[in-house]
């Protein structure tokens, strides 16, 4: 059988091996995934270009239904490498409200959740 998994993968044209990557790849590799643009004060601010998203930080989706509204993360969901959003819900048929998952290359962080000492030093090394 194959391995799962390979540090030594680079890229491939083929779809089906691109998602077995991103299905397959260890906690340190899919944390890398969760990463979103900062906005461009922020950016000025702590001189990087994206962060790790994280629970508390407040957001603004930039594609799909949910364009240009914004929220706070409320769930990072690292095995199916979505987030879930403080407001973004749509009401199924029998009258239940469920949260949508999005994908964190399609929001831009708009506000930093630094209650976290490990964050904010991280953020201003």
């Amino acid at each position: 059988m194959k391995k799962k998994f390979s540090r030594l993968w680079k890229s491939s044209k083929k779809a089906s091996k691109q998602r077995k990557y991103r299905k397959n790849a260890p906690l340190h590799i899919r944390g890398k995934f969760m990463h979103a643009h900062l906005s461009k004060e922020l950016r000025d601010k702590y001189k990087r270009r994206s962060v790790r998203l994280r629970k508390g930080d407040t957001v603004k989706i930039l594609r799909g239904n949910f364009k240009k509204r914004t929220g706070k993360v409320e769930k990072v969901d690292l095995k199916g490498l979505k987030i879930f959003i403080s407001g973004i819900e749509v009401t199924k048929s029998d009258g239940t409200k469920r949260q949508i998952p999005i994908e964190p290359s399609n929001v831009m962080i708009t506000e930093l959740y630094t209650e976290d000492k490990v964050r904010r030093k991280r953020l201003e090394k």
